[in-house]
């Protein structure tokens, strides 16, 4: 698509994104940051659009899905200030208990994990993948992605527990609220 092209799509379809993106965002700023995120995107993958008269509700559908994005970003990160004061310091008995696990022990533990379960496991912790990338990965359906991490989070700490390293002290994780906490 040329710039003149482009310039009149982001003349024909920018108000009405705006007004779009305000009522979503409720914040002027931010939804100028929706529409100019949702011409970006269209500036780099819009050419694979094969109708253009499908412009508008393509230009619609990718602001929402930014919208959603962000949202489900945005609620997944917490201040420091949004917590209780209680909540804000780590405990010096937590530190202490991280600096003792050993590496070692963990990945040894992680290889008696059953593979269907030990692949997720791996691409979501060390990789640092989302749930959507491991289902794209494996493919997969997200939900399946969600219940082997659960199992494999089980298999993993059943592992760990049946260890008789000292080192390999086994942390609740934080769906557990302390019930197993050594």
């Amino acid at each position: 698509m040329n710039d003149e092209a482009f310039t009149q799509l982001v003349d024909a379809n920018y108000a009405s994104l705006y007004r779009f993106a305000l009522s979503l965002a409720r914040n002027g700023a931010d939804a100028g940051d929706l529409v100019q995120q949702t011409f970006f995107i269209w500036a780099t993958k819009g050419h694979g659009l094969r109708e253009l008269s499908k412009a508008k509700s393509w230009l619609f559908t990718t602001l929402y899905r930014e919208f959603l994005r962000g949202r489900r970003r945005d609620s997944r990160s917490s201040s420091l200030e949004d917590l209780p004061p209680a909540e804000r310091d780590p405990v010096a008995e937590d530190i202490d208990r991280v600096s003792r696990i050993d590496a070692g022990a963990v990945m040894a533990a992680l290889q008696t994990v059953d593979e269907s379960f030990r692949s997720p496991l791996t691409l979501f912790y060390i990789e640092d993948m989302s749930y959507q990338e491991i289902a794209d990965t494996l493919d997969v359906p997200i939900g399946t992605v969600m219940s082997r991490l659960s199992r494999g989070k089980a298999q993993l700490r059943m592992a760990l527990e049946r260890s008789e390293a000292p080192s390999s002290k086994v942390l609740p994780f934080p769906s557990t609220k302390g019930s197993r906490a050594s």
